[in-house]
């Protein structure tokens, strides 16, 4: 299974492509798509929805995960991380791709076992889950790489799923839960 994860942003809109190969997760392609310096706020949304389209056509997945808009303190902030989501979104539904979002919590609890993890946290779990050489740059990249790990992790029938429900229920189900 190919899954295409975003993590939206006005300014800079990460991206990745990750595949399950058996009991392991693959790195396709990562990235991020940004406007130039200066760029008026509907360019920005043109880049990020031209981009997601041509990747989502070049790479054809099976599904898009998104990272859920979390409280914002400041309104204007949100309202513009809600138009960026929106032209992501509309990039994925012409393709005819399913859309699955998941909470920052739930996609740092899927990956490092801990919904509070920090960004650089983040950064060495997806390194160490996709077996990369360096941390993906910047953290826009990522957190989406991190929510296609999160839905490959999540769906029923996963490796992952199917581990958790054979552990006996004194094992560690978490980092914060285990003893040497």
């Amino acid at each position: 299974m190919k899954i295409f994860g975003i993590d939206p942003g006005s300014d800079r809109t990460g991206y990745g492509c990750v595949e399950e190969v058996g009991n392991r997760h693959q790195l396709i392609i990562c990235g991020y798509l940004s406007a130039p310096p200066g760029a008026t706020f509907p360019d920005k949304l043109h880049v990020i929805h031209a981009g997601l389209a041509a990747l989502l056509t070049r790479h054809q997945p099976d599904c898009v995960a998104v990272e859920s808009i979390f409280h914002f303190r400041n309104v204007r902030s949100a309202l513009k991380l809600g138009h960026a989501r929106g032209v992501a979104l509309l990039a994925a539904s012409e393709a005819s791709l399913p859309v699955f979002e998941y909470a920052p919590a739930e996609i740092k609890r899927a990956v490092v076992g801990y919904g509070r993890a920090d960004k650089h946290q983040v950064q060495q779990m997806v390194k160490l889950l996709l077996g990369l050489d360096a941390a993906p740059a910047p953290h826009d990249v990522a957190d989406a790489l991190a929510v296609a790990i999160c839905h490959l992790q999540s769906r029923p029938g996963s490796a992952a799923v199917r581990l958790r429900a054979e552990l006996p229920p004194s094992a560690p189900r978490t980092w914060r839960d285990y003893r040497p």
